[in-house]
């Protein structure tokens, strides 16, 4: 088969480096990819926005399956276009997209089927939305309804900060028409975890529950990024609580949209709090995570090709099972100088070299270019170092041990991704 990955980012070099371990991929493509998707796949830089663009390319270079990596095409319609055409691609249509790119979509929907959730309320009025937390004690969380670049959720710890987000979402619209709907929720306190799942529509395969670290710096301090780091699996989802997941929230949440004709296909990601020892569910994502596909993908035994497919077809119980390797896997984000505001860029990467011959250590590109043989940092995220080890601290230390080795300037990362397994 051929097959063409659409993105650019850390998670398009985890997907490109596992299926082209595949024996029935022939020949693979990547729009627009990175320096290191570049590696293993051949890289088009073609507009991802230009559908009918992207159509010719397919139908010219007779690819077999197109694999969607960011939500922006998805909540785009790029799905629906390809389907119209007869060309197989993995991902949810624009419908189903929703419940990533419209957080009221998402959260009206866990309300009628019963997916469990904070309570909320929902705003379109800005002097309605100022009466209402004027009467309500932080903390509680404002999020915006539309994609804002994973910038879009606040949490709330003082009112005049309430106010001041209300008044940049709604009135000030600083994401556009992002904001001008606002969900107002109630605060959870507890544990985030990451829950993905491959989907066909009816049929669900969990991957192993993974855990990103959003802010900065260390401890959960500074802005929140798009992910600094990530960790598989974790441990304070035992069994029991897997299938309450599982059972009560991804399945019910596929089988309400199919009751609304949405058949929902591709991964569906469960931004989960663990709170009082229950799951509620904070977000959807309508997509593989970024960087938790990273570790997940680097843990994966099994063949990936004979999944993506199996989900666009509808075909998943077919699949008996995933087979993934043993231990932990961790994934440490080596950042630009000045993200996330103003990355740098045009730094040259020391150090990648040395990785080439290692089985438990892959250091997956995401804001990299490359030419002649040098790379060079071209965005905010640069690189995912990934290690598996025996248990969370082999694991840590050889990610870390990794990080070591790599230079550029004004590089930054955090110093604690996975730590929070050790001290659960």
């Amino acid at each position: 088969m051929n097959v063409l990955i659409i993105g650019s980012g850390g998670r398009e070099h985890a997907l490109a480096w596992k299926l082209s371990q595949s024996k029935d991929v022939d020949r693979l493509f990547c729009v627009p990819g990175n320096g290191g998707i570049s590696d293993v796949a051949e890289c088009h830089d073609l507009n991802v926005s230009d559908t009918a663009g992207l159509i010719d390319f397919v139908r010219r270079m007779k690819i077999d399956l197109v694999v969607v990596g960011p939500e922006n095409p998805l909540a785009g319609g790029i799905v629906d276009a390809f389907e119209e055409k007869g060309i197989p691609i993995f991902g949810p249509v624009a419908r189903g997209a929703n419940i990533e790119a419209s957080k009221i979509f998402s959260k009206e929907l866990m309300k009628a089927s019963g997916v469990p959730t904070a309570p909320f309320q929902i705003f379109d009025d800005y002097s309605k939305a100022i009466a209402f937390i004027e009467k309500k004690e932080p903390p509680f969380v404002i999020k915006a309804d539309g994609l804002c670049a994973g910038k879009g959720a606040y949490v709330i710890r003082d009112m005049e900060e309430a106010k001041g987000v209300l008044h940049n979402l709604m009135v000030g619209e600083i994401y556009g028409s992002a904001g001008k709907r606002t969900v107002i929720e109630d605060f959870l306190p507890g544990i985030e975890a990451s829950y993905l799942a491959f989907a066909d529509g009816e049929t669900i395969l969990p991957m192993p529950a993974s855990q990103d670290h959003k802010p900065l710096l260390d401890n959960d301090l500074g802005p929140n990024t798009g992910g600094m780091g990530a960790y598989t699996p974790i441990p304070f989802i035992n069994d029991a609580m897997d299938r309450d997941i599982r059972e009560n929230i991804m399945l019910k949440t596929i089988a309400s949209m199919k009751e609304m004709g949405i058949p929902y296909k591709g991964v569906l990601y469960g931004g989960l709090m663990i709170s009082q020892g229950k799951p509620y569910v904070i977000e959807f994502n309508a997509r593989f995570g970024d960087p938790e596909t990273q570790p997940i993908i680097f843990k994966m035994e099994s063949d990936l090709l004979p999944v993506l497919v199996a989900s666009v077809e509808g075909k998943l119980k077919d699949i008996k099972e995933i087979k993934w390797r043993e231990g932990v896997s961790v994934c440490v984000v080596m950042a630009s100088g000045g993200y996330p505001e103003r990355p740098e860029k045009g730094k040259i990467i020391r150090g990648l070299d040395q990785f080439k011959s290692e089985k438990d250590i892959m250091v997956f590109h995401a804001g990299t270019r490359k030419a002649g043989n040098e790379y060079f940092t071209s965005g905010g995220r640069v690189l995912g170092v990934t290690a598996i080890g025996a248990d969370y601290e082999d694991a840590i230390r050889k990610a870390y041990d990794a990080v070591k080795k790599i230079s550029f300037e004004g590089m930054q990362y955090r110093k604690d991704i996975g730590r929070k397994a050790t001290i659960i």
